[in-house]
């Protein structure tokens, strides 16, 4: 695999000692063992297979949290105990995820927002307003709209690149040959080429520090999102040679097993020089008076203004380590292992259709498995599989909908489709797919539960088309027509509130 893998976190113990380690690691995460009742009456745990989405929450990060909360107090002060304690963690929490991606003293770790969003819009306006006459940015087809929207917004014209076709016609990496010509040829007008690491709808891996390389020598830079493969690959900002560095690199806290924590911008310290900070109120400033106010220089600080998610960014932070502990290297190859299993299991189901390459020989990738079963609408899919098997997928189109709807040919090379998903009048051919997506939790057993359930719906067709409902709302999603699950049955925060008076009153 091409991308650099030196992160500073140093790995703790053999190789099979750290397997041993990830090994225990499997059933600390909330939510493992929630059950729910299903449409034929039973009650089952659920088989969460949407790690794509959303990780499931570490529970050792929040047993760390819980005893690090004892010191709490707000940041920006050490005059007091608690909030020297709190001021530190925080530092370090900005530290270790430096560490984690390998980032030297060039590079600043900012927490902002809830995820990879936040932090690509931040940096389209940095990057707008750092190069004003660099005012196009070239984009891959298959980036996630959180990729691709800001920089049309913020910056100008973006460029979309098309991705590879391997031997057996499926959608690979973003091709490099188009790449090479579309910078060669908006060299003097290029800001940067955002491209995302993996993607989140085929899972296949691009190139990232290869890309830095062809962007940097028409001084261009490489903006790269992170959110798919932050928490199943080693991903450094340094490449093989400094020509390879990464600019920017954003992660979502949110799909590293830490939901509820910041994403995270991991960027030069030189593109943030010169220019006031998008955000600005208290804590970033080192002199304010009724008529003027003057920025610090310090980074992070002059670009996280206000108080901050400290309990999500040292649960942030806790994670990260762990996992630096444990070593990518491993949690990669062991999730390879999964996902070479999950593919060859997948291609028995019948009328399964897989999209993006699907031999691990062709292309690399990570957990994401995106398919259809013919004749069935994705959204029946999902369904079923979550009412008669608790199995937890995803289906529509993942945000991505140029590139999943070029997938499903209704887009064309160019990605420009019909003004909208929905053919009018026929709700069973609103475009999507069902993803299947692993996480740290996932074993084989999981893959044989969902393979199982996929052949039982294929071979069942006409029954499960018989349950089931479109929901006119443009979704393209089902619903069974005689079983319904409540929410708030299953939980309810008024309830478990009130739950809490009334015991507290007796």
């Amino acid at each position: 695999m091409e991308l650099s893998t030196s992160s500073r976190i140093e790995s703790k113990g053999t190789r099979p000692e750290r397997q041993q380690l990830l090994d225990a690691l499997r059933t600390e995460f909330l939510g493992l063992d929630t059950e729910y009742p299903l449409a034929d009456g039973s009650t089952a745990p659920r088989t969460y297979l949407d790690s794509a989405a959303s990780n499931l929450r570490l529970k050792v990060a929040d047993d760390i949290v819980r005893r690090a909360l004892a010191h709490y107090a707000n940041t920006h002060s050490r005059l007091h105990f608690g909030a020297h304690i709190t001021t530190e963690l925080y530092h370090r929490a900005h530290a270790i995820v430096k560490d984690f991606v390998g980032a030297g003293e060039e590079y600043t770790a900012v927490f902002h927002g809830s995820g990879v969003t936040g932090g690509l819009n931040r940096m389209a306006r940095v990057l707008a307003e750092k190069r004003p006459e660099r005012d196009v940015v070239i984009c891959s087809m298959m980036e996630h709209h959180a990729n691709d929207l800001p920089h049309r917004k913020h910056v100008g014209h973006v460029v979309h690149v098309p991705v590879e076709k391997d031997p057996d016609g499926e959608a690979g990496r973003i091709d490099m040959g188009a790449l090479r010509a579309a910078i060669t040829e908006h060299a003097d007008r290029l800001n940067y080429v955002a491209v995302t690491a993996a993607s989140n709808v085929t899972g296949v891996i691009n190139p990232v520090h290869e890309i830095a390389k062809l962007a940097h020598e028409v001084g261009a830079l490489v903006v790269v999102d992170a959110a798919q493969s932050a928490a199943h690959l080693p991903l450094a900002v340094e490449g093989n040679d400094p020509d390879e560095r990464l600019d920017v690199l954003c992660l979502s806290g949110h799909k590293i097993y830490t939901p509820g924590s910041p994403g995270v911008i991991v960027a030069r310290k030189a593109l943030f020089a010169g220019q006031e900070p998008q955000d600005v109120g208290g804590g970033i400033v080192s002199f304010v008076d009724a008529e003027r106010y003057e920025i610090t220089d310090s980074l992070p600080a002059r670009e996280e203004t206000g108080t901050p998610n400290i309990p999500g960014a040292l649960a942030l932070a806790a994670t990260l380590y762990l996992m630096g502990r444990i070593g990518m290297d491993v949690i990669e190859e062991d999730e390879r292992d999964l996902t070479q299993y999950a593919l060859e299991r997948f291609m028995e189901v019948p009328t399964m259709h897989i999209y993006g390459s699907h031999r691990l020989e062709v292309a690399d990738r990570i957990g994401v498995i995106t398919f259809n079963l013919s004749e069935l609408p994705h959204g029946l899919v999902a369904a079923a599989l979550n009412d008669y098997f608790g199995i937890a997928m995803r289906n529509q189109c993942f945000c991505a909908q140029p590139f999943v709807r070029q997938l499903l040919g209704v887009a064309g090379e160019d990605g420009v489709a019909p003004d909208s998903c929905i053919e009018p009048g026929n709700q069973r051919l609103v475009n999507g797919m069902v993803r299947a997506s692993v996480g740290l939790y996932n074993t084989r057993a999981d893959v044989d539960k969902a393979v199982d359930a996929l052949t039982h719906i294929a071979e069942h067709a006409d029954f499960y088309q018989s349950k089931y409902e479109p929901i006119l709302d443009g979704s393209g999603d089902w619903r069974h027509t005689d079983f319904a699950f409540d929410p708030d049955a299953a939980f309810q925060l008024e309830r478990e509130v009130d739950a809490w008076l009334d015991r507290a009153a007796t």
